[in-house]
């Protein structure tokens, strides 16, 4: 298998993963289940692997983790609006 489509395969995998998480958050508008600290971590390492992409100038690094870092940022949203134990 090319290399490049193996990527391609893995980054769409990896971030439509926690589309079902943000759909079942938004319809349920509860977060109590949602680790904070997991969500950051995660936030983070997405990011450092969108710089990576940059760094080697591979655009399906970057636009997979880009795209994940959105949607765990929509999360990280949800969780700051439903959040009931503020």
């Amino acid at each position: 298998m090319n290399e490049n489509v193996l990527g391609i395969i893995a980054g769409v995998l990896t971030s439509i993963s926690m589309i079902p998480q943000l759909v079942k958050v938004i319809r349920e508008k509860n977060v109590e289940d949602i680790s904070l600290l997991m969500l950051l971590v995660l936030i983070c390492g997405l990011s450092l692997w969108v710089w990576y992409g940059f760094i080697k100038d591979e655009l399906p690094i970057i636009l997979s983790n880009s795209f994940a870092v959105g949607v765990n940022l929509c999360l990280l949203f949800c969780y700051s609006i439903y959040n009931k134990k503020k």
